[in-house]
């Protein structure tokens, strides 16, 4: 199904000065587009293909004829990431988890402080560009997992309730090489409401 870029439900300076304007806009207007511009330009070459959900692509590359398999798995999964990291921050919200969903994490971690060096980690030692995620796996149990470029959780069977981008194009105008810091700064904009409600439909 043709792709295209979600509404952002936020203006582009609305997560100052965690995420600055500048990179907000950048982001969401120069490369979240070229994600979608790219995976529709692959997929209009097989129309058999055109009823077919992203998602369900994305989940079986295989179903996606070789000549344009990578291009859907880099540029198809960057539009899905894209589309999911935007919804999971919002300007002023809760600043942790709530009710079934922290209590999974103190369950699955040790604590919410225990889980936020895991997802920091994560975020921090993956190598070059990639994603730091908290997903449920199939026996509806959270883990903190990484994944490279734009890869996605999805294709392993996993479903993803957080997301955090470490392209450098995703922090490098304000942070620098100051990765840490900005996953750091991170949390504070991370909509706890949405990451609940994700657990809630996936649980």
């Amino acid at each position: 199904m043709k792709q295209t870029l979600p509404l952002l439900t936020y203006a582009f300076d609305a997560l100052e000065p965690f995420i600055d304007t500048q990179t907000m806009t950048i982001h969401y207007s120069k490369h979240h587009q070229a994600y979608v511009d790219n995976v529709n330009a692959a997929l209009e070459k097989f129309p058999e293909l055109a009823d077919v959900e992203l998602t369900d692509l994305i989940k079986d590359l295989n179903r996606v004829p070789e000549s344009i398999r990578m291009a859907v798995r880099n540029n198809g999964g960057g539009h899905l990431n894209h589309t999911l990291f935007w919804e999971l921050m919002t300007p002023g919200g809760a600043k942790e988890p709530q009710g079934e969903l922290l209590a999974a994490i103190e369950g699955a971690f040790g604590g919410f402080a225990q889980f936020k060096d895991a997802f920091a980690t994560a975020a921090k030692t993956r190598f070059g560009s990639g994603w730091a995620w908290l997903v449920l796996t199939a026996e509806k149990q959270l883990k903190v997992v990484s994944t490279a470029n734009q890869d996605t959780p999805i294709s392993d069977g996993l479903t993803p309730i957080l997301a955090l981008d470490v392209w450098e194009h995703a922090y490098y105008l304000k942070y620098q090489n100051r990765r840490p810091e900005y996953i750091e700064q991170w949390f504070n904009v991370v909509n706890w409401t949405v990451v609940n409600k994700l657990f809630e439909e996936n649980k």
